[in-house]
């Protein structure tokens, strides 16, 4: 366009003509032959007479053509000729001869004179007959490389074709909706003419699918190849119909058979990482050459027949296993999996149980690993808890079905893992244990707390647990004051103050024993005849200490007088009690003398009474010594044993041997060597004999009767009146140890006897309280 001259739209449509000065009105634009005549936008150039007449001043006009300037009647004809052969070279891939401005510029002014109905239709027809004539080099056979380029090409071709016709895609096409664009035209026909050949399409998948079953049994494919032609299929929306369909079913029909053949060949752990690897792939191909909407399906498939078919059979099959091991790495992987599979993690949830409760029981039910059953115990805590932790994802369902397997495990044993645990904490809490510093042993002792909360006869454990601290208190042989107070307290914390309210007596009794001790020996010191025997005596409650069977000894008169000395300063401070002496718990320390020299010897209360026999002779027979001291047989046997046949042996027994029998004659060994000054000879410790286990649990018996006593009654006095049914409902949430329906049936008749309650006389199951 030349200086002063610009072509644009006007409002109605027709073009418009900007000038320095106002055209005839009458002038119209005149057409050469074949082309527009002068400039491309088809206006001839004013005559000079018309720019000669020029005013002092200029005044601007613009006015629309009255009539539309026309094409002439060969353009339309020789235009598309033009369009129609720069699209054959593009078809053809040879050079186009037409300068691709020219030729948009064409395609505009057909656009403009209204044959875009008619361009849209030649276009598409000769597109069309390209297309239709590609189909033959895919009829004979199917080469996927050759797909690809064919549709590559057609991509490539589609794009210039448009870009040249970029104006009739613009106006045209854009205010026709029903009309695809040139692009979606040309996706339109490579479906229509090639996808949607039956042969083609299916050789196509087919080919596709082969692909990637080698690519899976190990083979290198070409995966660019595969990407572009999944792209296409795509593209062209026929990707879910033609080929996921049966790609999904292939998938199916594959890994259900290796599901099942794997399943007999290999192990479980060489299972379980097949599979990550085999779900890794296929997620590699979704991301490499797949749609991403057929990740979800795929995995599905997968997950469903290399896991789902065969959840209780891996577990059945490897579980067990894996545990025993402790597999943390195919652990951790077994739950991953599980995970993913619609109700896996509960079947994975059931087995666990299972399994805790099956070792568990071998661990707690089988008496000849008693001695080593707590620890066991505590290690297979620490062992589930880590794999919790690590491999569980500290999965709250899993930790409470560990806690309630232990509570069922545990207990299927009465009383017997109670009365380990007792003596397992006396064990780490006794003098002489250097197995463990003192944040090791508090870490312990939390351990044991966490096994204590799953028995439900606590009441056995603090039998034990009391018998054993008064041992540990009396004879001195308690670790740390400091970890026995934090045991207690932890005890006070589990089961409340009421639990340990002996144990703190038996704490207090002691505290107490230390301050009686020191004002009584101001008081020896005071007497005239103070004597040469220290004694040391510790005062205890009778309620908060285990019970100990009276024995009567004779001991020398130097003890039985200090003994009414103590007695004397004692009750003449707190008047009214009555103070019971316990032989069985009394230690002294001994001075004694050998050829090699001087010794202390330190030894209980009846190896001194025996010691201080050979004070007065050389030989003594067994007779006589239980004669002279009372010793009770048995104790007396343990006695000399420990005196005669252990490692300090301070007496010789005629004959020699292991055993003390009747006729056995003792001595006193002068020629007796230690390398230390004070020597302790320990007691013969009779293993905790099976009667005195079963006093102990008698006496938690007995109590538990008189705590169930106690719970009938306080239930009937506010109740009044109640069915059997009830009561029995009410004690078993009251009470805190297991009872069996008949004990409690017992309790009430005996209730019923001593005139506690009575029978409805109407109604047999119903109880009235009697006040």
């Amino acid at each position: 366009c030349w200086d002063g001259i610009r072509s644009d739209r006007a409002p109605s449509g027709r073009r418009r003509v900007t000038m320095a000065e106002e055209l005839h009105p009458n002038r119209r634009a005149n057409f050469s032959s074949g082309a527009l005549a002068g400039p491309a936008n088809g206006l001839t150039k004013p005559p000079a007479s018309l720019a000669s007449k020029t005013g002092a001043s200029k005044k601007l006009v613009i006015k629309n053509f009255k009539d539309r300037p026309k094409l002439e009647d060969r353009y339309t004809e020789e235009t598309w000729l033009k369009l129609e052969e720069a699209v054959g070279a593009i078809q053809s891939s040879t050079s186009i001869k037409y300068n691709l401005e020219e030729l948009y510029q064409a395609v505009e002014n057909l656009c403009t004179y209204k044959v875009s109905p008619k361009l849209y239709r030649q276009l598409r027809q000769v597109c069309e007959d390209h297309v239709k004539a590609q189909i033959h080099q895919f009829r004979e056979y199917l080469l996927l490389v050759r797909m690809e380029r064919c549709w590559q090409d057609h991509c490539r071709q589609t794009i210039m074709i448009r870009s040249i016709f970029l104006f009739l895609d613009r106006t045209y096409v854009l205010q026709n909706s029903l009309l695809p664009s040139i692009w979606d035209t040309g996706l339109e026909l490579f479906r229509t003419h090639i996808i949607s050949d039956r042969a083609v399409q299916t050789r196509t998948v087919d080919g596709i699918l082969e692909q990637i079953e080698r690519e899976r049994n190990g083979e290198a494919i070409d995966r660019s190849l595969l990407r572009n032609l999944l792209s296409m299929l795509s593209d062209l929306q026929v990707y879910k119909d033609s080929f996921e369909q049966k790609f999904l079913m292939d998938t199916n029909r594959l890994y259900a058979a290796e599901g099942q053949r794997l399943m007999q060949e290999r192990e479980v752990p060489e299972y379980l990482h097949h599979v990550a690897r085999r779900l890794e792939e296929e997620n590699d191909r979704v991301i490499t050459y797949l749609d991403q909407s057929t990740q979800k399906p795929l995995i599905t498939t997968v997950e469903k027949q290399l896991l789902g078919e065969h959840l209780t059979a891996i577990l059945q099959k490897g579980l067990d296993s894996l545990l025993d091991e402790n597999r943390v790495t195919e652990l951790a992987l077994l739950y991953q999996l599980f995970s993913k599979v619609k109700g896996g993690l509960s079947v994975l949830l059931q087995h666990w149980k299972e399994y805790i409760k099956n070792f568990g029981g071998t661990i707690v039910g089988s008496p000849e690993k008693d001695k080593d059953m707590v620890q066991e115990l505590l290690d297979f805590k620490d062992k589930i808890d880590h794999i919790i932790q690590t491999c569980f994802q500290k999965n709250e369902s899993f930790l409470n079905a560990m806690k309630e397997s232990f509570e069922n495990f545990v207990n299927k044993r009465p009383n017997k893992p109670a009365e380990l645990i007792a003596k397992y904490v006396d064990s780490k809490l006794r003098a002489g244990n250097k197995e463990a510093t003192d944040e090791e042993l508090e870490r312990i002792l939390d351990k044991i707390m966490i096994i204590f909360r799953f028995i439900h006869g606590k009441d056995v454990f603090e039998a034990f647990y009391k018998k054993d601290l008064a041992k540990r208190l009396l004879v001195g042989k308690s670790a740390s004051v400091d970890a026995e107070k934090s045991m207690l307290s932890k005890l006070k914390h589990e089961c409340g103050a009421a639990f340990t309210s002996k144990l703190e007596g038996m704490f207090k009794d002691m505290e107490l024993s230390k301050d009686v001790m020191i004002q009584f020996k101001q008081y020896m010191q005071n007497q005239s005849d103070p004597g040469n025997i220290e004694l040391t005596v510790n005062i205890l409650t009778m309620g908060y200490w285990p019970s100990y069977t009276p024995m009567e000894v004779h001991l020398p008169s130097e003890m039985v007088k200090l003994q009414e000395v103590f007695k004397t300063f004692y009750l003449g401070k707190h008047s009214g009690r009555k103070l019971q002496w316990q032989p069985t718990l009394g230690h002294a320390v001994l001075k004694a003398e050998f050829k090699e020299g001087k010794k202390e010897l330190q030894v209980s209360l009846f190896q001194t009474l025996v010691l201080l026999m050979f004070n007065e002779g050389e030989e003594f027979t067994m007779q006589e010594i239980r004669s002279a001291t009372g010793i009770e047989d048995g104790e007396l046997r343990r006695t000399l044993q420990s005196l005669a046949c252990g490692k300090a042996r301070v007496l010789n027994k005629i004959p020699r041997g292991k055993d003390v029998e009747d006729g056995d004659r003792f001595c006193f060994n002068a020629d007796f060597k230690h390398k230390l000054f004070r020597i302790k000879i320990n007691q013969i410790q009779m293993k905790e004999t099976v009667e005195e286990q079963v006093s102990t649990t008698e006496r938690v018996f007995q109590d538990r009767q008189y705590q169930i006593d106690a719970a009938i009654v306080r239930v009937m006095k506010m109740r009044k009146t109640l069915s059997h049914t009830l009561l029995v409902s009410e004690l078993y949430n009251q009470l805190k140890f297991p009872v069996k329906p008949g004990d409690l049936k017992k309790r009430i008749e005996s209730l019923i006897d001593r005139d506690y309650m009575e029978r409805d006389k109407e109604s047999p199951n119903q109880y009235h309280y009697v006040a």
